[in-house]
């Protein structure tokens, strides 16, 4: 921004030696930069914004200086405006500064010409020195990114211009410049040059109010051109307008002028350092400065400014100075980039309305009211923030900042809400008072806040928000939301968080260093309230470590579920990492047991689970490595699942002698005797049971063919049965078919029968075969050498035929299976010939019926050599002995036809066997036992003829055969498109037409014939035919009804046929005389109109079958329609006014209608009977047209018109009278002189003039006006008088006057002036009591009673505006008993502390009203405060973590004074919510052991009142302890060597009772190594070493400790083995059992499983 002098280039810049300077005085103003060590000694001085100033001391100028005011402060003497000398190092204090300067002349102030010819009046000698001086190097971005250290500027030069000796330079205290052109300016050499030219001012001379103590005044940059700088310092500028101010200007320099106001600065758009100090500005008037966007630094010390709040926002301010002014607050617009604030010597006595400064880093207030306020700098800290540096010219006290830890985190907004600032020991019921009170008033009634508070938050950890309502008694249940804001680095600029409306946040790493806010929004009955809110302190960055928030477990406890463990992981700001989950399974009287595999988030429950508890244990890892506390949660126990069986099958293959076997999966707990079952399909498809209570089936012969099934039912051990499961086998094949055993059975002699015998394998034989040959020898050798007898047959039955005598006969059987399989075939020879016979016939029989139309057939066998012609007869006997008579037709035949002839007879055949060479055999007659029957009645044929359309007749055409036909039954049958059937009722005949509710199904007909004899014959039926169709539809007749006269109406019949009658079309004409048709409805009737007159309707019937299809019209057409008879049909009479015509609404009815007659009366009365007499001799006739117009005679009468209707043939019907229903009306109404008169306190009259007739109910209404203006309706108020209810307080009431005439028109509505504003009683306050107990730690309430009148409870459930409440303590006792105030205790409730007990408490109250009005003040005293119930708070172990340090339990008690409270320490495994007491360790310390690594300490505290009241106890643990880390080291070496040796003592003498003494103690070797332990006896010169004990680790081996002393240990091996050691000192005790359980741990079973162990 600026640029260097040529003194400062660096090419000029030479080395000079350094000179001794005076010591330097600290600058008044601190900056946020620490004052940096000192550079080297040819580094150049850095004077920018962006880093302290290093330099080594030179030589001072001695040019004059010039006197200036300072705008921030200083506390030496005046400062003179000399080149910037560094310091050498920062002086101590402020005043020591200001005690080792001493003062020079005042040299005058140079003119403006002077400053800009200052090169001109400088010494060459100077010159040189400037040349000499470091070289300064210029910031680039800002002009106050960090101030000057003030010690690094405090150095003027000595005013001469020539050089001086160190011991005789004074350098005078003054500011560095906050730009960075401190040592391009020398003012003070060009004003020596010049002092005379210009007398020194008055203001600067005197020592007055305006003293430059605390104050710092900008340098002037002389090298800055002139079209961006403007010095008028003391020019007595009274107006910027004198000034020629341009946008270019960066740094304006307006000091020590008559300036009152900002007028014209907003051209000063570039302006980076406005210096306004010690003018006249007095009123606030600062928006013009809105306008100086880019504004860096701006100086307004030494005014009369009494306020800051129209200074502007203005983006670039990093300085400002309004020291030495009338501020009594620094309320402002917010600076968000403004680094430093003087406030000094001000009248500033309060902190409310403090801005938001985010980068404020030096904040001054010294010489204001507001240092009285204890803890100033803590309450400037909170407001400021982290930012801030340095206060009041200092670094930050150490002690402050820890005290603005200790305020609650909502401090900083109460403060800027006006809360009083207090000590941080009230501090959090104080604030938490103040903002009950901001919000009473927002709450519901009956309602009280007594929590609201956030816990501290860290990154990636869950962070609570608690909220507590405390209900006085309203109804209806109160319902809460939450809504998270995201804040800066204090609590201030909250914007909501999206989604973040639970009563938990988790807050991000974004968040870390803001803090949070909740709002609470409480809801009543659907009924919102305005939130209330809670602070938290700054988002804490994590720890890095993952902690389990919580684990659950999901999923049934039933086996085989899945269960599933849900961890809820806080990160605590690591990287979301794979944690590990392990599964453990415990029994209800055992140890928890790894479950080996079960290492996955998931877990599927097995039968091992059944009666046993789950352990899911999960440690959270993060993606470094970083691994959290493993927590763990158990489940109930789990069930076994109900018997069940899966994936059941057979094996083996399914083919018949072979054993299959049934299979299945059990799962239900523990398999029982469960039950097998076989069974073997039938042939309709059901199964039958084969085999029960067996595994294993062999299929055989009756199981090929069919399906097996395997039945499998499950039940466990208890015996529940569970649902069966089966399996299904293909059909059983059989197996492939095998002969063994073939024999010929029977006699070789021709005509014999012999029989094929074997035993066929392979499952159920099917159709085998078999084959006769003849053979010439008895010895089989091949087929080809036989010569067939017979095909190859299903039967093995074989009669020998005659070929076959004389040789062997041989059967060849070939079997097959039923699928047509067929294997090897087997053959057989007879062992002897076959012999011949004489002809003869073996037997003889004849089948068929013996029934008519029968055919009878005969049958014989003949053997005997070949046969001939052998005879055969038949012959019909009438008894069954007599000769009978043969049948010629049937002789010579095997075959009768049995005919009508034969019935009733028997029927015989003969046969006479003859031999080819004629010899004649003995004849055989078979005779019929029974005699022949009548045939069957039997339907030979049935045939359904006709049509199936509705309407035709179906025939059912039949030949009959059975004897003589008799009454034979007919059924017809209707078949729906569905199948089902139902008869025809009544059609019992050989025919039937076909009816329309036949239409869509299917007919058929049933016939069953019926013999003469009434033999019924079998049933027959035809194949259903159809479906039956409807026939066309058709009007089978069509006529018209109704009368033909005007008025009447027409309807007509049609009978319809053909199918289901659908939507019918009926046109209806209107025929005229001349032919011409009118098209008029499609209705089903026709009412008759005046049209229709003199003209026929004709009717066009259209039949519509349901599914559309139309049949052929017909029509009728009607005679000459005739008119009605004349009549009026209604006659109406409007409302009548005066002066306005009256048209009257008629109907005529009757033909065409003519000139009517109509005669007008009036009557005073509404008549009632209007007969034609009695209303001409009542009424007056008025007029005789169709149109009457009312006059003024006519107001208040009823018109009457009289109306005779007349055809246009002339033909007239009877009259019709009408009356009006109103009588004639008058004028419109109105009203004037409107107004109102108080006739009470609390009663208005309302008044008006009323015009417009007679006046009726007029209407009366009032308003009430606000004092906005705005005018509502008061409901209910509608009279001319009116008493004030509580809605009028407030506001102003208006009288409404609304005319209303006598028969009930209304007329305009007139207002009257409004009344004066209205207000009720004052409120009254009963009396004051207290809810709650007189106790320590409770919370008091003060509750008031109101006065029961009606008055008073309405105006304070009105009008009650806040409570104002005022607690005390009291001092003394009886007479001299006396209250003092609480601080900051100014709400209703108040909770009672420690120092009340023993005194009574005061509370004073008063409300006030929403109008202003206060009420008197009432009071209520409590009894002495009792000491409330022990207990303890913050309850917390100290102590280092490893397992050689020593724990103190501490808490803070409260509840009386604490007597001898209990402690009891305790063990706890980390996950596990087992404790394992510590026996004796009941004190306040506990030194840990080597027992408790890896455990977490638990102290269980149970606070005791010192009268014997014990309180609720609490407890608190510790981190797991760790091992000492040198012992760690040393176990860590020796477990990794495997095998070590220790050398220990063992006591000779073993009385319990004796003590130990080294005499009595011998030397050991302990040698442990992965496998075993054992202690050596070591050898003498007389013996050889022994192992006195030896052993592995297997339980029960375990070391014990004694805890009385720190030397000994127990090795016990098992229940007989056991050593008592000791060693010389603790470290090698606890080195020696942290290695034994170390190898023990990993030889034995996992940590795990050692940690979990439960003791009984």
């Amino acid at each position: 921004m600026e640029t260097q002098t040529e003194a400062s280039k660096p090419g000029d810049a030479k080395p000079v030696k350094p000179r001794p300077a005076a010591p330097a005085s600290r600058f008044a103003l601190g900056t946020a930069s620490s004052i940096k060590k000192r550079a080297d000694s040819g580094a150049s001085v850095d004077l920018t914004v962006s880093q302290s100033s290093k330099t080594k001391p030179t030589s001072s100028l001695g040019a004059n200086s010039v006197q200036r005011r300072s705008s921030t402060g200083s506390a030496g003497r005046p400062q003179e405006n000399g080149s910037s000398v560094a310091a050498k190092k920062a002086s101590p204090t402020l005043s020591d500064g200001a005690k080792k300067s001493k003062p020079v002349s005042s040299p005058t102030v140079s003119s403006k010409p002077s400053v800009e010819k200052k090169t001109s009046l400088m010494s060459e000698r100077t010159k040189a020195d400037l040349v000499r001086k470091p070289a300064v190097k210029s910031s680039p971005t800002s002009t106050l990114n960090k101030v000057q250290s003030k010690t690094e500027s405090s150095n003027g030069s000595s005013g001469s211009t020539r050089r001086m000796a160190s011991s005789s330079s004074l350098q005078s205290p003054r500011s560095s410049s906050v730009t960075n052109s401190v040592t391009k300016k020398f003012g003070s050499q060009a004003s020596s040059a010049d002092k005379g030219s210009v007398s020194s001012r008055r203001r600067s001379s005197t020592t007055d109010s305006r003293d430059s103590r605390y104050m710092m005044l900008p340098q002037v940059d002389f090298k800055a051109s002139d079209e961006v700088r403007l010095d008028s310092r003391g020019h007595r500028v009274r107006s910027l307008k004198q000034l020629r101010l341009t946008p270019a200007l960066e740094f304006v320099y307006l000091r020590d002028n008559l300036l009152s106001s900002l007028e014209g600065i907003e051209i000063l758009k570039g302006v980076k350092v406005l210096d306004l100090s010690f003018n006249d500005f007095k009123l606030p008037g600062f928006e013009p400065l809105g306008n100086c966007k880019v504004l860096q630094q701006l100086y307004l010390a030494g005014n009369q400014i009494t306020s800051l709040a129209s200074l502007p926002e203005l983006p670039n301010l990093e300085f400002l100075s309004v020291a030495q002014n009338r501020l009594k607050s620094l309320c402002m617009a917010s600076q968000p980039r403004l680094q430093v604030l003087a406030a000094n010597r001000n009248k500033i006595s309060t902190l409310k309305g403090f801005p938001h400064f985010p980068s404020l880093e030096h904040l001054r207030v010294e010489e204001n009211p507001l240092l009285e306020m204890p803890h100033l700098e803590a309450a400037s800290i909170l407001l400021v923030g982290p930012t801030l540096k340095k206060f009041n010219d200092r670094d930050l006290n150490h002690d402050e900042a820890e005290v603005a830890k200790q305020y609650p985190a909502h401090t900083a907004i109460c403060i800027r809400d006006g809360w009083e600032f207090c000590s941080p020991e009230l501090a959090a019921d104080s604030t938490f008072s103040f903002l009950i009170e901001q919000w009473n008033n927002k709450l519901p009634k009956e309602y009280i806040v007594t929590k609201a508070y956030v816990d501290h938050p860290f990154e990636e950890d869950p962070c609570h928000c608690n909220f507590s309502f405390t209900n006085l008694g309203s109804e209806g249940e109160l319902v809460v939301k939450y809504q998270w804001f995201i804040g800066g680095k204090t609590p201030i600029d909250f914007v909501p968080i999206p989604e973040a409306s639970n009563q938990v946040y988790w807050p991000k790493r974004e968040d870390v260093g803001r803090c949070l806010k909740v709002e609470c929004t409480p809801i009543l009955n659907d009924a919102e309230f305005p939130p209330i809110f809670a602070v938290s302190l700054p988002v804490s960055p994590g720890t890095g470590c993952p902690k389990v928030i919580n684990l659950t477990v999901t999923g049934e406890l039933v086996e085989g579920n899945i269960l599933r463990g849900v961890p809820e992981i806080a990160w605590c700001g690591g990287t979301p990492g794979k944690g590990v989950a392990s599964w453990l399974r415990r029994r209800w009287n055992g140890n928890a047991i790894v479950i080996d595999g079960a290492e996955r988030m998931e877990y599927q429950l097995t039968v091992d689970d059944i009666n046993s508890s789950l352990v899911f244990m999960y440690t959270p890892v993060t993606d470094e490595g970083i691994k959290g506390e493993a927590q763990c949660t158990m489940t109930d126990f789990v069930k076994a699942a109900t018997p069940s069986v899966s994936n059941v099958h057979v094996l083996g293959d399914i083919v018949e002698d072979n054993v299959v076997k049934g299979k299945g999966k059990y799962f239900g707990g523990k398999e029982g005797q469960s039950k097998f079952q076989w069974f073997r399909e039938k042939e309709n498809g059901e199964f039958v049971l084969v085999l029960s209570n067996c595994i294993e089936y062999t299929l055989n012969k009756e199981d090929v063919g069919r399906r097996i099934k395997f039945v499998y039912v499950p039940i466990n051990i208890e015996g529940e049965e569970g649902e069966s499961a089966c399996a299904i086998t293909d059909a059983v094949k059989k197996a492939p078919p095998k002969v063994f055993d073939l024999n010929i059975v029977g006699e070789a002699r021709e005509g014999s029968k012999v029989f094929a015998s074997a035993t066929v394998t392979g499952g159920t034989e099917g159709c085998s075969r078999v084959q006769w040959y003849k053979a010439s020898s008895s010895e089989f050798l091949n087929e080809r050498e036989l010569e067939a007898l017979s095909t190859s047959k299903v039967s093995k039955t074989f009669r020998i035929p005659l070929a076959a005598v004389g040789y062997y006969i041989v059967a060849k059987f070939t079997p097959v299976a039923p699928d047509g399989e067929t294997g090897e075939p087997a053959y057989a020879i007879s062992d002897d010939v076959v012999k011949t016979l004489p002809p003869s016939l073996n037997f003889l029989t004849v089948t068929g019926e013996f029934s008519e139309g029968q055919t009878l057939t005969a049958s014989y066998g003949y053997i005997g050599g070949h046969e001939g012609n052998s005879l055969y007869t038949w012959h019909l006997h009438e008894t069954d002995d007599d000769e009978g008579t043969p049948v010629p037709e049937a002789s010579g035949s095997l075959q009768y036809h049995v005919t009508k002839e034969a019935v009733g007879k028997f029927v015989s055949f003969k046969c006479t066997p003859i031999r080819d060479d004629g010899i004649v055999g003995e004849p055989r007659v078979f005779v019929g036992k029974d005699r022949v029957t009548p045939g069957m009645p039997t339907i030979l044929s049935l045939e359904l003829t006709g049509e199936t359309i509705e309407g035709t007749t179906m025939v059912a055409n039949r030949i009959y055969w059975g004897g003589e036909e008799g009454d034979t039954i007919f059924r017809w049958i209707l078949t729906s498109s569905d199948g089902t059937q139902e008869e025809i009722e009544g059609a019992a005949s050989s025919s039937y037409t076909l009816k329309c509710e036949d239409i869509g199904f299917y007919i058929s007909v049933l016939c069953k014939p019926v013999r003469n004899d009434g033999v019924h014959g079998s049933l027959v039926s035809t194949e259903v035919t159809g479906p039956i169709i409807p026939g066309p539809p058709t009007c089978q007749s069509l006529e018209l009804a109704g009368s033909m006269v005007e008025g009447g109406r027409l309807t007509f019949h049609a009978e319809y046929t053909g199918g289901v009658k659908g939507s019918c079309i009926q046109e209806w004409f209107r025929v005229h005389g001349d032919g011409h048709r009118d098209r008029m409805t499609a209705d089903e009737c026709l009412d008759l109109m005046l049209d229709d007159v003199d003209c026929r309707i004709e009717l066009i019937f259209t039949p519509v079958r349901e599914d559309g299809l139309q049949g052929s019209p017909r029509s009728v057409i009607s005679d000459t329609i005739l008119p009605g008879e004349p009549r009026g049909v209604d006659l109406v009479l409007p409302e009548c006014f005066e002066d306005n015509e009256v048209s009257p609404m008629k109907t005529y009815f009757g033909g065409k209608e003519g000139t009517g007659k109509y005669t007008w009366f009036r009557n005073r009365e509404k008549l009632v009977n209007l007969e034609s007499g009695l209303v001409a001799t009542s009424s007056e006739v008025v007029g005789e047209t169709l149109m009457y117009k009312p006059s003024l005679n006519d107001v208040g009468f009823y018109l009457i018109l009289h109306w005779v209707p007349t055809r246009c043939d002339g033909k007239t019907g009877d009259p019709l009278i009408t009356i009006t229903d109103d009588p004639v009306m008058a004028a419109f109404p109105s009203v004037s002189d409107v107004h109102l008169e108080q006739k009470s306190s609390d009663v208005y009259h309302g008044l008006g003039t009323y015009y417009g007739g007679y006046e009726g109910s007029s209407l009366f209404r009032w308003y009430r006006e606000f004092s906005d203006g705005t005018r509502h309706h008061i409901d209910g108020a509608d009279s001319v008088t009116y008493e004030v209810t509580d809605a009028d307080y407030s506001c102003r009431l208006l009288f409404g006057y609304t005319p209303v005439r006598s028969d009930g028109i209304t007329g305009e509505e007139k207002l009257s002036e409004p009344s004066d504003v209205i207000l009720p009683e004052l409120l009254k306050i009963d009396t004051l009591f207290f809810k709650g107990n007189h106790v320590e730690r409770e919370t008091l309430i003060a509750l008031e009673q109101i006065p029961s009148n009606e008055i008073q409870q309405h105006i304070w459930k009105n009008y009650k505006k806040e409570m104002k409440y005022q607690w005390f303590v009291s001092n003394g006792s009886g007479v001299d008993q006396s209250f003092e105030p609480l601080a900051a205790q100014c709400s209703r409730s108040y909770k009672v502390r420690f120092e009340d007990i023993g005194r009574c408490l005061k509370c004073e109250c008063f409300v006030t009203d929403v109008f202003g009005r206060s009420s008197e003040v009432v009071s209520a005293v409590t009894a002495p405060i009792l000491p409330g119930i022990p207990k303890i708070e913050k309850l917390e172990i100290e102590g280092r973590g490893f397992h050689t340090n020593l724990y103190a339990v501490q808490g803070t008690y409260s509840g009386g004074k604490e007597g001898k409270s209990k402690i009891q320490w305790l063990r706890s495994m980390v996950g596990s919510p087992d404790l394992i007491s510590i026996p004796g360790e009941i004190g306040r310390m506990y030194e840990a052991n080597v027992d408790d690594v890896g455990y977490r300490l638990v102290a269980i505290y149970t606070p005791v009142r010192e009268d014997g009241v014990e309180g609720q106890p609490i407890s608190v643990s510790t981190e797991p302890i760790a091992v000492e880390p040198e012992i760690y080291r040393e176990v860590k070496q020796k477990l990794d060597d495997g095998s070590v040796k220790f050398e220990v003592l063992c006591d000779k003498d073993r009385t319990p009772k004796k003590a130990q003494v080294m005499g009595h103690l011998e030397r050991r070797v302990l040698e442990v190594n992965r496998k075993r332990i054992k202690v050596v006896k070591p050898g003498s010169k007389t013996s050889f070493p022994t192992t006195e004990v030896r052993g592995t680790y297997a339980p029960p081996f375990h070391v014990e400790l004694y805890r009385n002393d720190q030397h000994r240990f127990k090795i016990v091996v098992d229940g007989e083995s056991e050593v008592d050691l000791m060693v010389q000192t603790r470290h090698m005790r606890d080195v020696i059992i942290l290695v034994i359980r170390g190898l023990a741990q990993k030889f034995n079973s996992t940590s795990l499983n050692t940690l979990l162990k439960i003791e009984g």
